[in-house]
């Protein structure tokens, strides 16, 4: 089975397009997933004629495809509820204006369908934030009426917003992750169940971000199968650390005291053979995205090393049974 090993960009910011093609190129890369904070300017896309094809001749003339883009910031914009680190998600003319902030997101997110379409891509990936992130431990005591109108409310903000996805042909897979809605199995089925199985909504699968709360990612994914429609490939790795907890103690990445860090492909404990399985099993054909975060290894030895790995773990199904030839006649 053939599928793209890409790279998504978001983390590569402070390159440009072209040095960055080169670069994934060299590395080994099939393709880039695009973000749009970074390396795909949805405005541009939308008002200049001449930025859509720079960017599709840049990625031919290395050889790179791109099969989806990412909107996480945009997104997470949203439905959080402000603070002063969500100005950084936004144009800074907006700074310390929560109600302007959401508003611009709100159309930024329907724009970036349009310009999904307009780039020919039909998968979106990206966040949705979340009004009661801040409400998990139910200290002060968090009643289920407020846990329903944060669910409501995130319900109301992103239907118009997939009402454009669906005009345009594309989808929008969340990233299941802390400060999103869905961070969990649970919280992924309520949300799906709220929207009633809209095929607009998927998921972008990262088994990072369950495995470190206890979620089984081999299990996540066998039971959504249906619902991924992007898989970021990161790993993290659970340290034997017994003095640390799992809420992190502010240490920040890369700080070997914490109970669980990010770590390039391969160095930590995700069961990608597990995962693979899976989506063989489910017939996903779509990127294999590596999503590289390891604050301890140099960048482009850690994203060299991510790629071949998965390289190497993008088997195909067996299309008969190894025991097939054990009978007698």
């Amino acid at each position: 089975m053939k599928r793209l090993i890409t790279l998504a960009s978001g983390q590569f910011g402070d390159l440009g397009l072209e040095e960055l093609c080169a670069l994934a190129q060299k590395m080994g890369y099939d393709g880039l997933e695009l973000a749009t904070h970074a390396h795909f300017d949805v405005q541009k896309a939308l008002h200049d004629e001449s930025y859509i094809p720079y960017v599709q001749q840049t990625l031919a003339k290395y050889g790179l495809a791109c099969r989806a883009i990412s909107a996480h910031l945009t997104g997470q914009c949203v439905c959080d509820l402000w603070d002063e680190r969500l100005d950084n998600f936004a144009p800074s003319r907006l700074a310390g204006q929560p109600e302007a902030i959401r508003a611009w997101a709100i159309e930024e997110m329907k724009d970036t369908a349009r310009a999904a379409q307009a780039f020919g891509v039909d998968v979106v990936n990206g966040f949705t934030g979340s009004p009661i992130w801040a409400r998990w431990y139910s200290y002060p005591q968090t009643s289920a009426q407020m846990i329903d109108d944060g669910f409501k409310l995130v319900y109301d903000l992103w239907t118009p917003i997939f009402d454009v996805f669906d005009a345009c042909g594309v989808t929008f897979a969340l990233e299941v992750h802390p400060t999103e809605i869905a961070f969990d199995y649970y919280t992924t089925e309520r949300l799906l169940e709220l929207f009633e199985y809209r095929p607009t909504l998927g998921l972008n699968y990262d088994p990072s971000h369950l495995l470190w709360q206890g979620v089984d990612e081999v299990g996540f994914v066998r039971d959504f199968a249906q619902r991924v429609y992007h898989v970021h490939m990161k790993d993290v790795k659970m340290q034997k650390n017994d003095r640390a907890g799992i809420l992190g103690s502010f240490l920040p990445f890369g700080d070997t005291r914490r109970a669980w860090d990010f770590v390039s492909i391969g160095h930590g404990d995700v069961d990608f053979d597990g995962i693979i399985r899976e989506l063989n099993r489910a017939g996903y054909t779509g990127p294999l995205s590596v999503e590289w975060e390891d604050s301890g290894m140099d960048r482009e030895t850690g994203a060299t090393e991510s790629c071949a790995y998965i390289k190497r773990m993008n088997f195909s199904p067996s299309s008969i049974a190894f025991d097939s030839a054990l009978k007698n006649e």
